[in-house]
């Protein structure tokens, strides 16, 4: 985040961090995409997808309210795991016909751009050699 100034102002809260707010995005797309899903998909792959979703902006938040970079590392690893989960998922929902697939590339698109910023921030927040 910037002021008017353009020097870099500290991150007060996991709210304000970009990723996080594109993951929020990433799992409503989700949630409307399923909402279509036959009826006895409902604990099966709607539910798989659901909570795959929830879960990548929960670790990105859980990780950056954590005590050290490293335990960071390891949620925003967690919530990159999700995310390539919900994917593998959305490939089955497209192939089942549960899916179409305008709503389906809106859900990846998003999903690949988080995907991009976790790998981002998961190679800063590496340890110095």
């Amino acid at each position: 985040m910037y002021n008017g100034d353009m020097r870099r102002q500290p991150v007060q809260s996991h709210r304000e961090l970009i990723i996080w707010q594109r993951a929020i995005q990433l799992c409503v797309a989700v949630y409307e995409v399923t909402r279509s899903f036959p009826r006895d998909e409902i604990y099966g792959l709607t539910n798989q997808l659901r909570r795959a979703s929830v879960s990548i902006p929960s670790n990105i938040a859980e990780g950056y309210g954590r005590l050290s970079r490293e335990q960071y590392r390891h949620f925003l690893g967690i919530a990159q795991g999700s995310n390539l989960e919900l994917q593998t998922q959305l490939v089955i929902a497209k192939e089942l016909g549960y899916a179409a697939e305008s709503a389906a590339g809106k859900v990846e698109a998003v999903s690949y751009e988080v995907g991009k910023m976790l790998t981002a921030l998961l190679k800063k927040l590496q340890p110095m050699p």
